[in-house]
C-alpha cells in the first residue's frame, strides 16, 4: 500500500515538513514520487520512518543517521559498520540512563522529604488546635 506524504505523517505520527526534513537531509534516499512529483511512501517506508523517529527519541546525531543511511546504499556488506554506529549509540544510551536513574533516585529523596516535612506541618498543626480548644 502507498501513501502520499500527509498519510505516511498521520501515521508515523509527525508533521509533513519534519519528513521533507528528513528527506532534505539524505536520511529518506527511497522515497518514490509519483508523476506529479509528489512522494510516495511504502510500508517499507514507514518502518525506516518509525527507526528514524525511534532513534531520533535517544538523540542519535543527524550525522550518524545519515551515516547508517549510506551504509545502508552500499549493500549488506556494511553491515558490521552499521552494527558498531548502533552499539557506540546504544552505550552513550545507557550512559544516559545512568544519569537519569541518578538523578531520578535524587528527585525521589527531596519528595519523601517534602512528604515527611508535610507530615510534620500536620501533626504540627493538631497539636496546636488541640491546645487552644
Amino acid at each position: 500500500m502507498n501513501f502520499h506524504i500527509k498519510e505516511a505523517a498521520d501515521k508515523i505520527g509527525l508533521p509533513a515538513h519534519t519528513l521533507r526534513y528528513y528527506e532534505q537531509e539524505g536520511l529518506l534516499p527511497f522515497i518514490k514520487r509519483d508523476e506529479h512529483g509528489n512522494r510516495i511512501f511504502n510500508e517499507s517506508d514507514l518502518l525506516w520512518l518509525e527507526l528514524i523517529v525511534c532513534l531520533r527519541k535517544t538523540d542519535i546525531p543527524l550525522s550518524e543517521l545519515r551515516a547508517i543511511v549510506e551504509l545502508t546504499k552500499e549493500g549488506d556488506g556494511t553491515a558490521l559498520q552499521r552494527k558498531q554506529i548502533f552499539e557506540k549509540h546504544k552505550e552513550k544510551m545507557m550512559e544516559k540512563k545512568r544519569d537519569l536513574d541518578s538523578a531520578f533516585a535524587k528527585i525521589e529523596l527531596k519528595i519523601e522529604y517534602y512528604d515527611e516535612l508535610e507530615k510534620q506541618n500536620h501533626k504540627t498543626k493538631l497539636n496546636e488546635e488541640l491546645h487552644v480548644k
